[in-house]
């Protein structure tokens, strides 16, 4: 009843919800992008997406296809998998950002191992921008992480807009400078938002900085000051500064795989597990 391909597709724009990033996510024409949900919806009777010039939106049966078609391309690729008698094998070096702490990467990569169990799986959490470091160095064979807005490699698993978060009762002084929580550098956050801070020329001041997500958290928790985050990955207890409070809009920030740039052993299980993550890509956000 539901061809794979069209649920590739209306997975990708799940996702992105862009038809322009889903089709150069699965280098596909726009016009087919648009073919292949309209097709989907007319397979399934239901609307799944609202659109206008301006946005795309995922309807409730929308929400209903994603877990639908998440588990109907995992059966499909393990069905293919086992009749080509293909078993991926060998050792993986994956790194995610400290982004996907508290999302549900766990449950991805748990899927991951139970379908491959010949693969040594080998993770590295920590910034996007030593994740990156660590990919050109060759210390990694594929990574998860946020995009540099320069940088134009790596496949599309979703835009987000980054936004000013911290804890509900948290009150901003508009004469004193904003207190920050932050990752180190090479953090990409962390430069986006003291960017933003100095095109507006607002002072600031750094509350605090981690290395670690949940220490970023409990810091912003303790009302110790705003930190940058994905709308999409906001941590349980922290909010939305609101507008009023004057802060700068800090723009989108990419979420991107990006392979090594050499050919490894491990090439066949970094795919896999690439499919894998744009498959379930939508169990990483929080909305």
């Amino acid at each position: 009843m539901y061809d794979p391909s069209q649920l590739r597709t209306f997975l990708a724009v799940a996702q992105t919800l862009s038809f322009t990033q889903a089709a150069r996510r699965l280098g596909l024409r726009q016009s087919t992008v648009s073919q292949h949900v309209r097709r989907l919806e007319e397979a399934a009777g239901r609307q799944l997406f609202t659109r206008d010039t301006h946005s795309v939106e995922l309807t409730e049966d929308g929400e209903a296809m994603l877990g639908f078609a998440r588990r109907i391309l995992e059966v499909h690729e393990q069905a293919a998998a086992f009749f080509t008698g293909t078993r991926v094998r060998g050792r993986l070096r994956f790194g995610a950002s400290e982004d996907f702490v508290l999302t549900r990467l766990p449950e991805i990569l748990e899927g991951f191992r139970h379908d491959h169990p010949e693969v040594d799986l080998e993770l590295t959490v920590e910034l996007s921008g030593t994740l990156h470091e660590q990919l050109a160095a060759g210390k990694l064979d594929l990574m998860l992480a946020k995009r540099r807005p320069e940088d134009p490699r790596g496949q599309l698993v979703w835009h987000d807009e980054l936004v000013w978060i911290g804890a509900e009762r948290l009150r901003l002084d508009a004469d004193r400078p904003v207190p920050l929580i932050v990752y180190p550098p090479p953090g990409i956050t962390r430069a986006l938002a003291l960017e933003a801070l100095e095109r507006q020329g607002r002072a600031w001041r750094v509350a605090c900085t981690s290395a670690s997500l949940n220490g970023l958290v409990a810091a912003a928790r303790a009302g110790l000051g705003v930190m940058a985050h994905s709308r999409g990955l906001i941590p349980p207890g922290l909010v939305r500064v609101p507008d009023r409070s004057g802060l700068p809009e800090l723009g989108r920030v990419d979420f991107v795989l990006v392979h090594g740039g050499r050919r490894t052993a491990a090439q066949g299980a970094a795919d896999a597990l690439a499919a894998a993550i744009l498959a379930g890509g939508d169990r990483l956000h929080r909305r």
